[in-house]
């Protein structure tokens, strides 16, 4: 009696035995875990304690087994605790006799834990799935837009703004900028393109944008907690602004009478444990949380508000690509968000970004020279008709010759021909059959000193990082003005 005793009373599994749909015998590892005393779990018919969704399931297995019928053995349900919180219990049941009657022998192990680290891969796994459909989206729309605003480029180019059509022609511009922005958000998703890394005092940056944003929402109260040592981070500067207005906005949004958003940064070292349930590998990180004491979120609503286009909002009130954006510029950081909300409690935002160093130093601010105008014969390299031909004639409004082609392949053979009077490559990223990665390698075997402006309509990531460190002359975005075009063709031209 005693070695079973001690068997049972120090086991890390919950032990029960079940019988007239009571609890008979339960160890201290049940306590525990269910969260009752031994004397109020006898008490409580046990489909009380299982949760609402899996109870005809728990109770259906149990009436088998209890029949001697044979049950998938080991099974996972949920159990509602003493102090309201859910439990993930895997059982494995055996028909025992009780006292001389039939009972259920319940071995329970807990596995909240690992169901929870599932979630978090299925969820990655869902996200990773909807951000490449969104990106591709993004990026056909951007190449229409392209069509649209070079069209538009063209137009406005010898328009005087008394033109009748001038008004109109701006207002198309102006629309097109507007889906321009609602791609970029997407992509921001998607792959959220770093366009300029550098090294950054993430408390300055915070500090700058929450005083220009707290200057026009009267209505809020804003605290604000800095760690005076905080870690230097590498990123691109206007995206994290981005994160981080996107969270303000959020939060404001859920306090709709006013109220306090606090943020708050601070050094964090990430175990192997943590870095795991993060998705981020282990190592140092600088956090920054946003805390509103909003209307919070139920759990439900906490599973999908990083997808694209979910919202809670009114229709014409948001369009659900804030906190997308800012999940897909903070994982292409190596960097993690996590959420923390209760309903009518609040919500709080960690988003954490790989530290660069343990010092806070200056940040750099160059901007590109500005080259000379130089006139010549321009290869444009894409494989969409439409960009093509609007494209041809924007370098003709620029004063420059053009020679087309619709593949990586013809582009080769075009330069091979043409490489002694062709100034710069217009080089599409994102081509069928040969990409602008491989173009690019053998636009250079042709001529190693060959200068290329990389276009695509998604934003700038890692391969036109790779291509800018071969030799890449810059990049320009789908889709963009006549004079944004002739800025970056005259900066890559001049070196």
């Amino acid at each position: 009696e005693e070695k079973y005793r001690l068997l049972v009373e120090n086991a890390n599994d919950a032990i029960v035995i079940l019988q007239d749909d009571r609890i008979v015998f339960s160890n201290p590892k049940a306590w525990q875990t269910i969260g009752y005393t031994q004397e109020n779990l006898s008490r409580i018919p046990f489909q009380e304690l299982i949760h609402p969704e899996d109870r005809e399931m728990v109770m259906e297995l149990y009436r088998k087994r209890m029949s001697g019928m044979e049950t998938d053995n080991p099974y996972a349900f949920r159990i509602l605790t003493g102090t309201g919180e859910e439990v993930w219990g895997q059982v494995n049941s055996v028909l025992v006799q009780w006292e001389k009657s039939p009972a259920i022998l319940g071995f329970i192990r807990d596995i909240t834990h690992q169901k929870k680290l599932e979630a978090q891969f299925h969820r990655a796994q869902r996200m990773e799935a909807i951000g490449t459909l969104a990106g591709g989206v993004a990026h056909d729309v951007n190449n229409l837009l392209m069509g649209i605003q070079g069209y538009v480029s063209l137009m406005l180019f010898n328009l005087d703004a008394t033109h009748p059509h001038y008004e109109k022609l701006k207002n198309i511009e102006a629309s097109v900028e507007s889906g321009s922005t609602l791609t970029r958000q997407l992509l921001g998703f998607a792959r959220g393109g770093k366009y300029e890394v550098r090294l950054t005092d993430l408390n300055r940056l915070i500090r700058e944008r929450t005083r220009m944003f707290s200057a026009t929402r009267a209505e809020l109260t804003m605290q604000e907690n800095y760690r005076p040592d905080l870690w230097n981070v590498t990123v691109d500067r206007g995206q994290i602004e981005q994160v981080l207005l996107n969270l303000y906005i959020n939060a404001w949004q859920a306090m709709p009478a006013g109220g306090t958003i606090t943020v708050t940064t601070g050094n964090v070292i990430l175990d192997e444990e943590r870095a795991k349930a993060l998705d981020v590998y282990p190592g140092t990180y600088v956090r920054f949380s946003v805390t509103d004491t909003g209307e919070g979120m139920d759990p439900a609503t906490q599973q999908r508000i990083f997808e694209p286009f979910f919202t809670t909002k009114e229709r014409g009130k948001g369009t659900g690509l804030g906190l997308a954006s800012v999940y897909g510029i903070v994982r292409n950081h190596g960097g993690a968000v996590e959420v923390f909300s209760r309903r009518n409690r609040g919500t709080t935002f960690d988003v954490y970004l790989p530290a660069a160093g343990d010092i806070p130093g200056e940040e750099s601010d160059t901007a590109p020279g500005e080259g000379k105008e130089r006139k010549g014969v321009i290869l444009l390299v894409d494989d969409e008709e439409l960009v093509l031909d609007v494209g041809r004639q924007m370098l003709d409004k620029l004063g420059y010759d053009t020679i087309t082609a619709e593949s990586g392949r013809e582009a080769v053979a075009v330069y091979r021909q043409h490489r002694d009077t062709v100034s710069l490559v217009i080089l599409d990223m994102v081509m069928p059959g040969m990409g602008g990665e491989e173009t690019f390698d053998l636009l250079r075997s042709v001529h190693p000193g060959v200068k290329v402006l990389l276009s695509s309509g998604y934003s700038e990531d890692d391969q036109t990082d790779r291509l800018r460190k071969k030799g890449a002359g810059g990049f320009i975005q789908k889709p963009f003005r006549l004079m944004h075009l002739s800025r970056r063709m005259e900066a890559v031209l001049a070196g």
